[in-house]
């Protein structure tokens, strides 16, 4: 059996789910397509899967950390019907200048610095060469090559398959079993 921890690192809006501004309910939630397909079977292929996200909206005071918390839930459930898994969400809730004024930090964790990256790999053991992130913004390839791991521009097309095809250039295969 394969030990070698390998690991995932989603950014969410844009990647998961259709970026639509600030989502904070399940009832705004739009998959991209392939996401739900994409962590199931990663999660079958024995990948440890990660989100890390920026959500100012927090900091702008259009929802709270509450809601996030309870839309990460959601967006579990409805992975782990396919039969996949998120490990941990990760979010960052601040933005310099922000108008909750308890928000109102310079961090390391928001993108592109890369402190949700760096606490996953820490929580975890994870090592850096089998980590790899996906994004939809320079940003997240910023944040990615700070923590020292491999990131990928998603381009918006189908997310299994994406993901799928630039693990296959890098050596990976999926385990060939049916499409879901």
């Amino acid at each position: 059996m394969n030990t070698i921890k390998k690991a995932i690192i989603f950014d969410r809006d844009g990647v998961l789910n259709k970026d639509k501004g600030y989502i904070h309910s399940w009832d705004e939630l739009e998959w991209i397509d392939g996401a739900r397909e994409a962590v199931a079977r990663l999660t079958e292929d024995g990948w440890l899967l990660f989100v890390a996200t920026n959500q100012s909206g927090v900091a702008r005071g259009y929802y709270t950390e509450s809601d996030v918390q309870l839309l990460h839930e959601q967006m579990n459930s409805s992975f782990r019907e396919l039969g996949g898994n998120i490990t941990k969400f990760f979010y960052c809730p601040h933005l310099p200048g922000a108008p909750v004024k308890k928000y109102d930090v310079v961090c390391d964790c928001r993108k592109p610095a890369p402190g949700m990256i760096i606490r996953a790999i820490n929580e975890y053991n994870l090592p850096k060469d089998q980590v790899f992130l996906f994004g939809d913004s320079d940003r997240d390839i910023k944040a990615a090559e700070a923590a020292g791991i491999k990131g990928f521009l998603f381009d918006g097309t189908n997310l299994k398959d994406f993901v799928y095809q630039k693990l296959a250039g890098l050596g990976y295969r999926d385990n060939g079993k049916e499409d879901i």
